[in-house]
């Protein structure tokens, strides 16, 4: 595939490829089944690595594939694999709770990177009349090296679904990063206790929303705003691109999804919803980039930028 999802499970909502298996209610609260939809069930081994010219043995080893033999990345001697199957299934008794529901799964960038996103049951947070966010636990993991086991917070506005990703920004998903060593089995045990302080999060985060959509901000504002957030310095000429990229997101503020809602029109609220569904919808070449990008790299630190920066400005 063109783009980096490998694969995926989902519920209600057709991604924007068009693929994957769509999962069914019954599925959302049994994490083998939908771990089996959404194509994740499969094993990793390590194998070791030798130099091409001499065959002598480095320290390193290659995490492979069992199914097809694909190597996913190369690691240090005290990486220690964690199944797919295994990797999630600590999470298994807060859906027999009925406490979150299972929402998609998948793998990317040729299942190296692992993926869950996760509902909590919990009342969504109304920010304001006519616009809620819902509360999403988005778990990962990566086989490559290069990603811990993470469990992030990810508000999803209902009106227009966009990820407002915090995942693994805050202070309370940090302390539940668990790196790849021959204990993490034992770590993910005590990782069950981040429920209650996920819905903290989420409430705590939700008040710094609605500050934001009652305080309303010019055109002028919103300006010096989207430039404080792309570092773009007052004396600083803009590239015709980046200018582009200032009118865009002005637009999205002003009429992006949700934004016209009487409610919150003109506030800093929209101003930041402006950035997220540009992150989110129109940034890139590719839906699945942003993706990536959104969870896991540069947009979600853009993102979070915009969050604060809206906050400092607002007062």
């Amino acid at each position: 595939m063109a783009h980096e999802i490998e694969t995926i499970a989902y519920f209600q909502q057709t991604p924007w490829h068009g693929l994957g298996t769509a999962l069914e209610a019954d599925d959302l609260y049994d994490w083998p089944k939908t771990c089996e939809k959404a194509g994740l069930a499969w094993d990793v081994e390590l194998v070791p690595l030798v130099t091409a010219d001499t065959q002598a043995k480095v320290q390193n080893k290659a995490v492979r594939r069992t199914s097809d033999s694909k190597v996913l990345g190369v690691v240090g001697h005290r990486f220690a694999p964690l199944q797919n199957r295994d990797a999630f299934k600590w999470f298994q008794p807060f859906l027999d709770a009925k406490e979150a529901a299972l929402h998609t799964a998948g793998s990317l960038r040729n299942g190296s990177r692992i993926w869950v996103l996760a509902k909590l049951n919990r009342t969504p947070v109304v920010v304001a009349p006519g616009d809620e966010v819902s509360k999403f636990i988005l778990l990962s993991h990566g086989h490559d090296g290069s990603l811990a086991l993470r469990v992030g917070f990810t508000p999803i506005r209902v009106v227009c679904q966009n990820t407002l990703s915090m995942a693994h920004g805050s202070d309370a998903s940090k302390l539940i990063r668990i790196k790849h060593t021959k204990d993490i089995h034992e770590n993910l045990l005590s990782i069950r206790e981040v429920m209650n302080v996920a819905n903290a999060e989420f409430e705590a985060t939700a008040d710094q929303y609605r500050h934001l959509a009652r305080k309303s901000i010019n055109q002028a504002d919103l300006r010096r705003y989207l430039k404080k957030v792309l570092k773009v310095e007052d004396d600083q000429e803009a590239s015709t691109r980046l200018n582009n990229i200032v009118e865009e997101i002005m637009g999205l503020a002003e009429a992006g999804r949700g934004n016209d809602l009487l409610s919150i029109r003109g506030t800093f609220w929209t101003a930041y919803n402006g950035v997220s569904e540009w992150l989110t919808y129109n940034r890139g070449r590719s839906e699945d980039n942003r993706l990536n990008s959104l969870w896991f790299g540069d947009g979600a630190n853009l993102n979070r930028r915009a969050l604060e920066t809206a906050l400092v400005m607002a007062g």
